[in-house]
């Protein structure tokens, strides 16, 4: 077998994403796709209320934002309290929340973030498991690529519940419902995983940390050229930091996912197929009347079980 160029395998890359993200929208459902568009049609809002602001005003408020929760005595609790409160759905902006941390704070602010996510998470994880039971229990009996996610993750563990959780896919607020989704996880399993994020979480914090002084006008106009081109150079760094190993990560875990070599392909191929489907997949994310249940269980019983 012949090597492919790296130069090769980009272009295959470029040619086939296309395609392949046509595939997988055609294949949402109406509400997925009207999904994908209100996505759109929200960062298109944003981006044009950026550049009308411009960055430099809405930085400036950030700033100013941070600098008043940071003077006030319990500013650290309003701050942990936001970052709890995104961790929920429909609610975003976690990293957001996290950077803000460093803003305010500075590296001290890693403390706020990390415990804030953890116990925003844990809380999720209680919520939607206590809330939803029977749901996913009715879910988890007719779904065959639940059933082999949930194999799977039952038999390799904590170490694959930890590779599942550093990957950025599923996103933040959406991996803690999954996870909730997940009868073979653990409220003790899920807990150790997300403290395998706080890296990530430091990252954005020290992230924080550098662009707070570049974010006021004042401290700006006093800085030398120099600390300047260093401190944009390092937030830069750190950003493309947090994608690569984001994207390593991810690729890692699917990898290893799709060639477990104590399943069938097929197995393997549903698990990581339900990984990248969270949103369409995950039981305790859609709309599921007790009619569907008596449903899918009436479908079951016609047919035999394939796992």
């Amino acid at each position: 077998m012949s090597n492919i160029s790296w130069t090769t395998r980009s272009l295959r890359f470029a040619q086939d994403t296309p395609k392949y993200l046509w595939r997988r929208y055609r294949n949402l459902r109406p509400l997925g796709q009207a999904f994908i568009w209100c996505t759109i049609a929200f960062y298109i809002a944003l981006s044009t209320f950026i550049i009308m602001v411009t960055p430099a005003k809405i930085f400036q408020w950030l700033y100013d934002l941070a600098q008043r929760l940071s003077h006030l005595r319990l500013g650290w609790l309003a701050l942990g309290g936001i970052i709890v409160l995104v961790c929920f759905p429909p609610f975003v902006g976690h990293t957001t929340a996290i950077t803000l941390c460093g803003y305010a704070y500075g590296m001290k602010g890693f403390g706020i973030a990390a415990i804030g996510s953890s116990v925003g998470s844990a809380l999720v994880f209680l919520t939607f498991r206590l809330l939803f039971s029977r749901r996913l229990r009715h879910w988890s009996a007719a779904n065959k690529k639940w059933q082999a996610l949930e194999s799977v993750i039952r038999a390799k563990g904590l170490p694959l519940i930890i590779l599942i959780r550093m990957s950025p896919i599923p996103p933040w607020m959406w991996s803690n419902i999954f996870f909730s989704s997940i009868e073979s996880v653990a409220l003790w399993q899920f807990v150790i995983a997300t403290l395998f994020i706080y890296p990530k979480v430091l990252l954005h914090v020290f992230i924080g940390s550098l662009a707070a002084p570049l974010s006021d006008g004042e401290q700006r106009g006093h800085m030398d050229t120099k600390t300047k081109i260093l401190d944009s150079a390092l937030i830069v760094a750190g950003i493309l930091i947090a994608i690569a190993s984001s994207w390593l990560v991810y690729r890692f875990m699917q990898k290893h996912i799709r060639q477990l070599e104590e399943f069938p392909e097929e197995t393997d191929r549903l698990a990581a197929d339900v990984i990248e489907d969270v949103e369409e997949g995950a039981p305790l994310l859609r709309d599921f009347s007790d009619d569907s249940v008596d449903d899918m269980e009436t479908e079951r019983a016609r047919s035999p079980r394939s796992l």
